[in-house]
């Protein structure tokens, strides 16, 4: 019935009132007065329909670049900013992503990161915009700081050590901006994680679990993805303890001496952290190193067979 151009009075990304002017073999005929467009009868969702009834349809075009109405509320309108699921991946095109239409709208790779260790993956939330192409196509952009701005609130002083759930919408080496999530305050609060405070390698959409560390006078939060240090160092220890408890020979090649990246990717702490926790593991007689090597001691092995039997004599 029509290309990618836009109907008379009649844009994609909106949802107009339409009135029905006939039916056809595959559906509806709406008419603005100016413009008509196909209702599938899928996209009527079951609705008994007549000539002259007056429905709210939204408009996107179809897989075959048609503009094409639906009775269905998607999850953004044209020039909306909200948070969409990555649904497909195309290396070269960028990422699909649902909007509760029978067509998924494209967030183009230009939109992306360069590095691709930073870009979603299927599943990941992203912020984006809804606009349109040249050709009146619906579009995802990456939101931008300035719209996501207008839509957040200030986070409350007592957020403080709090742990909260965000979505990555913008990272860099130095670190990663979120979106806070605001549950009945609101859409959410901006949260920054610099890179000392992340425990790996976060892409943009990527849901990511984190204390606030610090609420600032902008009402932007701090974040860190470690425990309090006293907290973490507990965990971090016991961790350490069971790990060495597991090896044959109740040791391992790894002690102060290690670089820093191998003490990331084997154990994913900072070397400082796993320094406090082999101190406090020394500390209790539990390890002892030497040279490049950390292996328990007599204490510590103990400690793993009074466990083993303990466990051994719990009831069934």
């Amino acid at each position: 019935m029509n290309g990618g151009a836009a109907v008379t009075g009649m844009e994609a990304g909106t949802t107009e009132k339409l009135q029905v002017a006939q039916e056809t073999q595959h559906g509806f005929i709406l008419t603005n007065g100016a413009g008509r467009v196909l209702l599938p009868f899928p996209e009527a969702l079951g609705r008994e329909l007549k000539a002259g009834d007056t429905v709210d349809a939204f408009l996107y075009h179809d897989s075959e670049d048609r503009l094409t109405a639906t009775l269905r509320e998607p999850l953004l309108h044209f020039g909306e900013l909200g948070r969409l699921m990555v649904a497909d991946i195309h290396p070269k095109l960028g990422c699909f992503l649902e909007i509760g239409l029978p067509r998924h709208v494209l967030l183009p790779a230009g939109e992306l990161p360069l590095d691709t260790k930073y870009r979603p993956v299927e599943g990941d939330e992203v912020y984006v915009v809804l606009d349109r192409d040249k050709s009146g196509r619906l579009l995802a952009r990456a939101a931008k700081e300035d719209a996501i701005s207008k839509r957040v609130f200030r986070a409350p002083s007592d957020w403080r050590n709090r742990w909260v759930d965000g979505w990555v919408y913008h990272t860099l080496r130095t670190g990663t901006f979120v979106v806070c999530e605001g549950g009945v305050l609101g859409f959410g609060a901006i949260g920054y994680i610099p890179d000392h405070e992340r425990t790996k390698t976060l892409r943009v959409g990527e849901k990511v679990h984190a204390r606030v560390t610090f609420v600032r006078e902008d009402g932007h939060v701090n974040l860190s993805m470690r425990q309090r240090k006293e907290v973490g160092r507990m965990e971090d220890s016991d961790r350490l303890l069971a790990f060495l408890r597991e090896r044959p020979n109740k040791a391992m090649p790894y002690s102060d001496e290690t670089p820093s990246d191998i003490i990331s990717q084997k154990f994913g702490i900072s070397k400082s952290a796993f320094k406090r926790a082999i101190g406090k593991l020394m500390k209790e007689g539990l390890v002892e190193q030497e040279g490049s090597w950390t292996r328990l001691t007599e204490r510590g092995a103990a400690g793993a067979a009074s466990e083993s039997t303990s466990e051994g004599n719990e009831a069934p």
